[in-house]
């Protein structure tokens, strides 16, 4: 464990069964980066170490990276005024070395969370006969129990075993992209987060959740009260689509257009003025489909499609007082009247180095002013 700054301290655990790496190998580390999304994209992380010509631990991270040991896995934990935090859990990638001065060069290391396992290796043509998307991606998601993922899934409306003698699923690609590809259909997202523990993390497949206690507001424009070091905001009105389902009637076939609007319980809106719709899009293959596919496929769509303000800005994690989290809502206030209010945290980006915490950070919500008088701080 290394003092970074404020009180906020990093550890580092490393190996196919993390456990805490040496004193040499902490105190080489001279930066690390760690990306959060909001199921778009596998998080990742890249460590940056300083090391002499001649220390062992050049061969240990290249002889790790170049697949003598098959699964190098990396934990970084932050604490908090005593509150332990992982930030990220995942295997090491890609090792490279740049050259340096004085005969310390410099070795990066680069990888992604576990689910870069679940992306290795292609299982096309595995039958899930009579089950249920949630059982498929549980199923999918036993394998990798032995490696700390947690399954937390959440099943759909559609959640409906096919008659085995109408169709039997099979999987196509890995087993990343077929659970991607379920969850899409669903209208839900997909990812892992670290934690609760070191070595564990929650494979969380479901739908985007809007709701629940907000993170502590991002302050500006109010002098000593400040939090962030800078943040900026964007209305994009030509970012928001509503589509229109086709249901067939079942007597004369004439397809009947239904536009679904992009609200949900899950889903509330964070701002009382949103903006009118620039583009109608027509989902006319749903028009083939059941009535509660067709419904599902338009509320995935809007959900994906339903965000006209957006935010970024970067904080000083010793000055914010905790970890700013990607998934939840925060709280924005000195912004202004459109913009103050709640926000959902889009991606959180974490850069760490001796003597400095800081956070990037990108923010999304459906419409302009607040709908809460106040933000929590």
């Amino acid at each position: 464990m290394s003092l970074i700054h404020g009180g906020v301290q990093l550890s580092l655990y490393i190996g196919p069964v993390p456990v805490p790496a040496p004193r040499e190998v902490v105190e080489s580390l001279v930066h690390a980066r760690v990306e959060c999304g909001s199921g778009d994209a596998q998080s990742g992380f890249e460590l940056t170490f300083e090391l002499p010509a001649r220390s062992p631990l050049r061969t240990l991270f290249l002889v790790t990276g170049g697949g003598a040991v098959p699964l190098m896995r990396v934990v970084l934990v932050v604490t908090i005024n005593g509150r332990a935090e992982p930030v990220i859990d995942g295997v090491t990638t890609n090792v490279e070395t740049q050259p340096g001065q004085g005969g310390v060069a410099r070795l990066v290391v680069k990888g992604k969370d576990m689910s870069a396992l679940m992306d290795i290796i292609e299982l096309p043509g595995i039958p899930y006969p009579a089950m249920p998307p949630s059982a498929r991606v549980l199923l999918c998601l036993a394998k990798y129990a032995a490696l700390g993922v947690i399954p937390l899934v959440i099943p759909s409306l559609l959640d409906i075993p096919p008659l085995p003698i109408q169709q039997i699923p099979q999987q196509r690609g890995s087993d990343y992209a077929y659970v991607r590809r379920l969850a899409g259909e669903a209208g839900y997202v997909f990812y892992l987060e670290p934690g609760p523990a070191p070595g564990t993390s929650k494979a969380y497949w479901g739908p985007e959740i809007r709701v629940g206690e907000p993170q502590p507001a991002l302050t500006t424009n109010m002098d000593a009260l400040n939090n962030v070091e800078q943040i900026s905001f964007t209305f994009d009105k030509e970012a928001k689509t509503m589509p229109i389902v086709f249901f067939q009637e079942s007597v004369s076939k004439v397809p009947i257009p239904i536009p679904i609007p992009d609200i949900t319980p899950l889903n509330p809106p964070l701002g009382i003025v949103p903006p009118l719709p620039p583009r109608i899009e027509k989902l006319t293959d749903t028009a083939q489909l059941p009535a509660p596919q067709a419904l599902m496929a338009g509320l995935a769509y809007a959900s994906q499609h339903s965000d006209s303000v957006f935010g970024s800005g970067s904080l000083d994690v010793a000055r914010y007082g905790r970890l700013l989290k990607s998934r939840q809502l925060v709280g924005v206030r000195g912004a202004g009247l459109p913009f103050d209010g709640l926000f959902y945290v889009k991606s959180v980006t974490h850069e760490i180095e001796r003597g400095a915490y800081k956070q990037g950070f990108s923010l999304a919500r459906n419409a302009l002013i607040s709908t809460v008088p106040s933000v929590p701080v």
